[in-house]
């Protein structure tokens, strides 16, 4: 495989181009915002005007888009991929969506003669920029070695999960991981900060302490700096949430923790920070603890 269609090019999908890009593989883009597209074709990204025009000539697409909706259009809908795929190409469907949507579009790309994998990454565009992440693959495990070159020049790691669908729920239970950890770092900064103690200081020593996790490395800075450029913008998250939540009740599982951080979510979007980064949600728990603006 040496040419790759990114179909979806934002904050992830770049991140994964610009990889690809750096490992040496031919890379074409394709985003209905074509500003999203600028930022790479001086490095070598070849830019498509059409989906038909990313996937012609392509040896696999990958679809990373920042909503079910988006997907499953980008894939089965009128002009979709599924119509315009090289039937010895490859559908890699990296973005963050339901295992019950993942496994219906594979047996639509099964019914079009197209391999499909199931091959979300755990990490932030940030963390993806430099090879710093995870690549869950559900499916054929022969697809998966064969893909693996690909992979490679994206995360330090892929790991074959099982059939088409249970990547995408590694992806969700991940992803829930990482925002309980985010909003239990939020809840210790306040806490430290309301008493006194210096906010660098506290994470310093959070850092070395028995509650480390990656969050304390990746968002602690951005809490303490009130820096919110968005690695994963959090009105994008909320999505996640949806997705935790109606998988948990198809499977008869209570996530309550999940729930509550949810709603601090919905409250921090509600207050105009949605494009922010998750890390954001500090401030309505500031906003609680009389630290913020009211």
């Amino acid at each position: 495989m040496k040419r790759i269609a990114v179909v979806g090019v934002g904050l992830l999908g770049s991140a994964v181009a610009s990889r690809l890009l750096s490992g040496g593989f031919t890379v074409i883009g394709y985003d209905t915002r074509r500003e999203q597209l600028t930022g790479l074709t001086s490095r070598g990204l070849q830019a498509a005007s059409s989906l038909k025009d990313a996937a012609t000539g392509a040896d696999a697409v990958f679809t990373i888009l920042p909503t079910p909706d988006a997907v499953e259009t980008a894939i089965t809908g009128p002009g979709g991929l599924l119509g315009t795929m090289a039937r010895s190409a490859a559908l890699i469907q990296m973005s963050t969506i339901s295992p019950t949507l993942t496994r219906r579009l594979a047996e639509a790309a099964t019914g079009a003669g197209i391999a499909f994998l199931d091959a979300p990454m755990s990490g932030t565009s940030a963390m993806v920029e430099r090879g710093d992440c995870t690549i869950f693959a559900g499916g054929d495990r022969a697809l998966v070695d064969a893909c693996q070159p690909v992979f490679a020049a994206i995360a330090k790691r892929t790991t074959h999960v099982g059939p088409v669908g249970s990547a995408s729920l590694a992806k969700l239970a991940a992803n829930l991981l990482v925002a309980l950890n985010t909003a239990a770092l939020a809840e210790a900064l306040v806490l430290g900060t309301k008493g006194g103690l210096p906010p660098q200081v506290l994470l310093d020593i959070l850092k070395d302490s028995a509650g480390a996790s990656r969050m304390v490395d990746v968002r602690g800075p951005l809490m303490v700096e009130h820096r919110f450029e968005p690695q994963m913008k959090l009105e994008l998250f909320l999505k996640d949430f949806r997705l935790m939540l109606e998988e948990a009740q198809r499977l008869g599982v209570a996530l309550p923790l999940t729930s509550l951080t949810q709603q601090l979510c919905t409250a921090a979007v509600a207050a105009g920070r949605g494009g922010d980064d998750l890390a954001v949600l500090i401030t309505t728990l500031e906003q609680m603890a009389g630290l913020g603006p009211a």
